[in-house]
């Protein structure tokens, strides 16, 4: 059910490849200010990456895409997209650090989100975000979503604790 790629003004979103691990490895999966607010660790070695690009490639009800500088065909980043219910999808996202602040990542989302809701049996899409995750709320918000409201003790983000956070919740319907 989900489109082969999505492309923006400088992205392309494609399906990861088990030759991305290095990329992934080295601009982003091993920065603890990237990972900060995620809910995995940084990855340790490149074997945590190779582990990590296999399971994205094992499953069945999302699909992994890498974010790539259209330019340069680089791999900035990840963005995951999750089908969780009758008419839902969800996702979750991570940028290398040194592209922040440039409008990519709010480029990617309103591309994926335009894309979600034109689709028929697609009725809404969303993510719930660690309160304190200020620049990824704002994302959202840029990309057309409207909070919903607060999930108490919600997710864990292990790079900041071991229990369960407060998340807002944000989503676009149709």
């Amino acid at each position: 059910m989900f489109p082969d790629q999505f492309v923006t003004t400088r992205l392309a979103l494609r399906p990861v490849r088990a030759s991305d691990a290095q990329a992934i490895f080295d601009r982003y999966g091993q920065d603890q200010d990237v990972t900060r607010y995620l809910t995995w660790r940084p990855h340790q070695s490149i074997a945590d990456t190779q582990s990590f690009v296999q399971v994205c490639l094992r499953a069945e009800t999302s699909r992994t895409y890498m974010i790539v500088l259209e330019v340069t065909g680089s791999v900035i980043g990840v963005f995951d997209l999750r089908k969780t219910g009758h008419g839902r999808l969800e996702f979750g996202y991570a940028l290398a650090r040194g592209y922040w602040g440039q409008g990519l990542m709010t480029e990617a989302l309103v591309e994926v989100v335009k894309w979600a809701l034109l689709q028929p049996d697609i009725w809404r899409i969303g993510a719930a975000v660690y309160v304190d995750n200020v620049g990824s709320i704002r994302v959202m918000e840029k990309a057309g979503l409207q909070r919903e409201g607060l999930l108490r003790r919600y997710l864990v983000h292990p790079n900041i604790g071991n229990v369960p956070r407060d998340c807002i919740i944000l989503s676009k319907t149709r």
